[in-house]
């Protein structure tokens, strides 16, 4: 089989690069192709364009990049033409990655979407364009099953990847060694990977800091950012950098401060205790609490369907609120095992095997089926 695998930031890589795994077990004459990342790469994709290219955050910086996201797609959309793949497989990016399946119904290509557009937490009305346009939907929270039966779909849950990749994980035991992190306990700081979410949250972790000199504090860096970016840290002793191994300070950390995303979900699954921040540009922040149809921005508050971790957005994620909640956190307080015990929950409900041999398994059926049909 020849797979097209599209995924436009990292976490979408990391996922598709365990998928390209599963799916070479089942299919080991394989050939894949794509956009993506690192994860895919090695897992053996031939890369067209990497994901760092196409990271835009937010309605305005969409906006302003409306030519270069156009271009992208025409690259894409060409050299999907040119492979002539058996299926193309979307993973998450919703913007980008709609209007790809939108292309390949008209064109005649077979796609699977793995990994959903959030249509239900920001436009319940597009979950009408993908049952129209996706061949098969493959999703990853539990409640998408029911939401998709709405519109009287059936898609194929097939657990949670973000579990698959905690479990997956060797600690290393020389990691604290490595980062010169063994005097004190560690509070893990997880500012995001783009520029706009350092910008506005670096500076007010560096403030959370500069109240707990008795911590050590550890920002998960990302590599290939601009190092200014993480200025506000570099006047603060108690504060480190950690690069690539996210997972490894995850499972040292006591505590956590985390900007919502999949990182939330990944500090929940290693058990520990978070704050989530939020904080975009005014207009941005207007239209999100427009468009917006669900009560939480984070995934471990969405999957247990209540409020597990403080989400402190905007105006809310300021030094006076965040410090007050650590204090908790930090501390074997009843908050902290509130948090603890709702993690064990999440957990629970999540824990149904690989998702991406779940998925692998249930596309190479479907894709078989077509082939014999």
């Amino acid at each position: 089989m020849r797979y097209y695998i599209i995924a436009g930031e990292r976490s979408g890589d990391l996922h598709g690069g365990n998928l390209v795994k599963a799916l070479r077990q089942r299919d080991p004459q394989a050939t894949f192709r794509g956009f993506g990342g690192e994860y895919m790469r090695e897992a053996g994709v031939t890369l067209t364009l990497h994901y760092s290219d196409m990271a835009f955050m937010g309605f305005a910086q969409v906006v302003l990049n409306l030519n270069r996201i156009s271009k992208f797609i025409k690259q894409c959309t060409a050299d999907i033409r040119d492979f002539k793949p058996d299926v193309v497989i979307l993973i998450d990016y919703g913007g980008f990655n709609r209007q790809i399946s939108a292309f390949c119904k008209k064109n005649g290509f077979r796609n699977f979407y793995y990994i959903t557009p959030k249509v239900w937490a920001w436009g319940v009305y597009r979950a009408r364009e993908l049952k129209k346009n996706v061949d098969r939907m493959f999703v990853i929270l539990p409640f998408e099953k029911d939401f998709f039966k709405k519109f009287q779909w059936e898609v194929d849950y097939v657990g949670n990847p973000v579990l698959d990749a905690v479990k997956a994980h060797h600690r290393d035991d020389q990691f604290l060694s490595k980062w010169n992190l063994k005097d004190k306990q560690i509070i893990a700081l997880l500012p995001g990977s783009r520029k706009q979410e350092l910008e506005r949250l670096v500076p007010v972790m560096a403030e959370v800091a500069r109240k707990f000199p008795e911590y050590q504090f550890a920002v998960a860096a990302v590599s290939n950012l601009d190092k200014t970016l993480y200025t506000p840290f570099s006047e603060l002793k108690n504060v480190s950098y950690v690069e690539e191994q996210t997972y490894d300070l995850l499972s040292h950390a006591r505590a956590a401060i985390v900007t919502s995303g999949t990182a939330t979900l990944e500090t929940a699954l290693f058990r520990v205790p978070q704050i989530v921040v939020y904080k975009t540009s005014w207009i941005n922040y207007k239209i999100s609490k427009w468009v917006i149809q669900v009560p939480y921005i984070s995934l471990v508050n969405l999957i247990a369907g209540k409020e597990v971790v403080k989400e402190m957005i905007q105006d809310d994620a300021n030094v006076d609120h965040l410090a007050g909640e650590l204090k908790q956190l930090l501390t074997d307080s009843p908050r902290r095992k509130e948090v603890l015990n709702g993690y064990d929950e999440i957990i629970r409900i999540l824990d149904t095997g690989s998702a991406s041999e779940n998925a692998a398994a249930l596309m190479t059926r479907y894709l078989t089926q077509q082939q014999e049909s």
